[in-house]
């Protein structure tokens, strides 16, 4: 199995971590140990990254103290949140590491050219990458090429260190038994004339001192390294207290609809959606080309994000402006708030899928259940038009609509949190 360090400017780092967020409430030390216990993979080695930290073991490679190139890339490329990028190293070999949201999904060294251009394109197939590196030979659109060389250049404190508490703390252990022994040996004149009868003899009050001293930095080093401290606990993010005017919403998405369905030449719109932070469309190819769209498009849609599903068929996405947000919460009980809209829909005769269900939300210490009702349905009315079915109702929100072309038809999701 190929090794996961690379070697760069002269100095060896550590690949191929498994990553992992730590959650509220947890230390980086803790969360190794729980997920170092026997299974699958016994880890020995960790190091934490902003709110993540990495394991792996001596078998790939990694050693104590060794830096992780990860986080030299990220530091390098801390301008984007989302990147996606393969390094050749020294030995012709491929480092692909992938980071969304400021958390690392892959971290590895790869051997052969063709899966590391494999595992690139499955990878860069996902949307809304900030930035993609790739080598200049493979001809990746929208990439451009780095070299480790420029990129890890920084002396980074992330060093992988032993999760064995033994192994951990055995240092410090030493050099406090050096001290009592050098200390004991430096008084043992004294404290062994001091179980003579005859002669009794005080220990020097400025040598006690100094060892106590001493011993109380030490303590503090250790409890500061291995004792749990509690972060902040930050408070539940309850999402009825959180929610856009429903009028407002339903406008946004029409508008963003409306803007996202173009007409292209040569290219048809099947259908578009309006979700949570997206407006997005998808077109197949009729008789027209790329570079039609391309041209077109951006003339049309500019700032969108263009996915190319394959030759035939694309997607593009616009991320919604901002909406002010209040609190709203139904106060009736689930049962009735039920009832009185499926009433609503049966005054204009629009059949609907309704159901009531209990949302858990956490923070890692504190839980709470909350009331929600989904309710799904297709109407030929428009999002403002629909969503005046809700308008007796309080705590409403339109979790996304679909605008099917073949049929003319929006698809509806809309969440209702009641008491």
């Amino acid at each position: 199995m190929i090794k996961q360090t690379i070697n760069v400017n002269h100095r060896k780092f550590a690949t191929g971590l498994f990553w992992q967020p730590v959650g509220v409430g947890n230390t980086p030390y803790n969360y190794a140990r729980q997920l170092s216990k026997p299974g699958n993979k016994r880890y020995t080695l960790y190091t934490d990254y902003k709110s993540m930290i990495g394991l792996t073991n001596g078998r790939e490679g990694a050693r104590f103290g060794m830096p992780s190139a990860a986080v030299e890339i990220m530091e390098s490329l801390s301008d984007f949140s989302s990147f996606l990028g393969v390094f050749k190293t020294d030995n012709n070999h491929y480092y692909l590491l992938a980071v969304r949201n400021g958390i690392i999904i892959r971290d590895i060294v790869i051997e052969q050219e063709s899966n590391a251009r494999k595992l690139y394109s499955e990878l860069s197939s996902i949307p809304d990458w900030s930035a993609l590196f790739a080598p200049a030979s493979w001809g990746m659109p929208k990439s451009q090429e780095k070299f480790l060389s420029d990129l890890i250049i920084s002396n980074n404190t992330a060093r992988l260190r032993n999760i064995s508490f033994v192994k951990s703390v055995l240092p410090s252990l030493f050099f406090i038994l050096v001290f009592v022994f050098a200390v004991v040996y430096f008084l043992k004149s004294p404290l062994g004339e001091s179980v003579i009868p005859k002669k009794q003899e005080r220990l020097d009050p400025e040598i006690a001192e100094e060892y106590k001293r001493q011993i109380e930095l030490k303590n503090q080093e250790l409890d500061e390294q291995f004792h749990i401290v509690k972060k902040e606990i930050e408070p539940l993010y309850r999402p009825y207290e959180h929610l856009p005017d429903m009028s407002e919403r339903a406008r946004l998405c029409y508008k963003g609809i409306a803007f996202v369905m173009q007409p292209i030449t040569g290219w048809n719109q099947t259908h578009a959606k309006c979700d949570d932070k997206y407006v997005s469309a998808t077109f197949k190819r009729d008789f027209g080309t790329l570079n039609d769209f391309y041209g077109i498009g951006s003339e049309l849609m500019p700032g969108g994000i263009v996915q190319q599903m394959n030759e035939n068929e694309i997607i593009v996405r616009v991320m919604l402006p901002y909406l002010d947000t209040m609190s709203s919460l139904d106060e009736r009980d689930q049962t009735t708030v039920m009832r009185d809209i499926t009433t609503n829909f049966q005054k204009i005769n629009t059949a609907i899928n309704i159901s009531g269900t209990k949302s858990t939300i956490t923070n890692g210490e504190e839980t709470e259940d909350v009331n929600v009702i989904e309710v799904s349905a297709a109407s030929k009315l428009k999002p403002a038009e629909f969503m005046q079915v809700f308008k007796d109702f309080d705590g409403v929100y339109m979790n996304s609509v679909n605008w099917n072309s073949n049929t003319r038809t929006w698809n509806y999701e809309v969440m209702v949190y009641t008491k």
